[in-house]
């Protein structure tokens, strides 16, 4: 980037000169239109606008740009594979390139105390073009290259290659147009790479991962939310909020997923007592279901005794250490939503039991002060 700055500053006096030297020596008229034909052409190229005037554009064959052309003939060719040596330098390359060439072009025309060549401005905005298109089509490519990326074999969960290039381009980016008042190119690229990336997570389900696809979900869109939050990009605040959206989704479904486990046979009773409600049984009729009865409920309650409980979470707690990337520190966050799935849970029972087995005296083996109390002591112990 330093050196493509240093040619254009060096380019800039040079073409400037000479055409004040053509102009001075062959007495030829100086037009200011042709100036702002240029600009007008250049900017009509960044922002669709209606074609200039046939009277200003027959001012680009003014004799001054033809002699200058003739002179510089090789400049064009020779710039243009310049250009194509910065775009192979770095990965992002073409990014440099643009910015450069952008704020070239502007502060030149920006510029009013100093004598501007309407040549160059012409060279430059040609020049500008390609570097937008080759801007364009590397985004293209790499937007392509994220939603076809394949889940590495063997991927056990953690942030995806994708999140890892998405983060790595806006660092990059925000990086390079730190100082550039125009941004416009770049905020359309920012939104196209975040969709595909988004596109890409969405598509995990059908991946054949070894874990659980929620969590993957879960930590990706977290881990999104997070680098957005810290970069606080304007274009890019829509997505931050979905991103957010999505991870909260995902958070519940792999807890609610997961705490099935530990009650699984309770849970599986309780949903067979909701579903019964739900077709119009009374609720003082559903312990006379053969599938219901008040034997049957105490049978499933005494698979779970208090100490078998907490040994299951102790389990549940270790599976979750295990597999959650310790990138994300969500260990924490999980387990919390997991205390107040499960009480929320042991609570739902707790109602069923008195709405449809009311006077039964049938009770749970362990109450929420001893959930609480298991809880507290796993975190505690690890």
């Amino acid at each position: 980037q330093q050196v493509l700055e240093q040619v254009l500053r060096e380019l800039q006096p040079l073409c400037t000169s000479e055409q004040q030297f053509l102009q001075e020596f062959f007495q030829l008229s100086h037009d200011s239109v042709e100036l702002q034909v240029l600009e007008v052409r250049i900017v009509s190229s960044l922002v669709p606008t209606s074609s200039p005037p046939s009277s200003l554009a027959h001012s680009w064959e003014e004799p001054t740009t033809q002699l200058l052309s003739e002179i510089f003939s090789c400049l064009e060719p020779e710039l243009r594979e310049f250009l194509d040596v910065c775009n192979k330098v770095h990965p992002f390359g073409c990014l440099q390139v643009l910015v450069t060439l952008s704020d070239s072009v502007f502060g030149i025309w920006g510029s009013s105390s100093a004598p501007r060549s309407s040549f160059l401005n012409s060279l430059l905005g040609n020049v500008l073009l390609l570097a937008k298109s080759s801007f364009n089509k590397s985004i293209g490519n790499l937007c392509r290259e994220i939603e076809e990326a394949k889940v590495p074999r063997g991927m056990k969960g953690g942030i995806l290659p994708c999140v890892s290039r998405f983060q790595e381009f806006l660092a990059f980016s925000e990086e390079v147009f730190r100082t550039s008042r125009r941004r416009g190119e770049l905020d359309k690229a920012q939104l196209r790479l975040a969709s595909s990336v988004f596109s890409s997570i969405n598509s995990l389900p059908s991946a054949n991962l070894k874990v659980n696809t929620d969590m993957v979900m879960m930590e990706n869109f977290h881990h999104i939310h997070s680098f957005l939050c810290q970069k606080k990009i304007h274009c890019l605040e829509d997505k931050k909020r979905e991103a957010k959206q999505r991870y909260s989704e995902h958070l519940d479904k792999y807890v609610t997923r997961y705490l099935g486990q530990p009650l699984e046979k309770l849970n599986h009773f309780f949903d067979g007592v909701k579903a019964r409600l739900a077709q119009g049984v009374k609720e003082e009729e559903v312990s006379f279901q053969l599938a219901y009865s008040k034997q049957e409920l105490r049978k499933v309650i005494g698979k779970y005794p208090g100490k078998e409980v907490k040994r299951a979470l102790e389990t549940l707690y270790r599976k979750i250490h295990k597999y959650l990337s310790p990138e994300e520190n969500l260990l924490p966050v999980v387990w919390q939503a997991m205390e107040q799935e499960f009480i929320r849970q042991y609570q739902e029972f707790e109602e069923l039991i008195q709405r449809c087995y009311a006077g039964s005296g049938i009770a749970m083996d362990f109450t929420v002060e001893d959930l609480l109390g298991y809880f507290n002591s796993i975190t505690a112990s690890n």
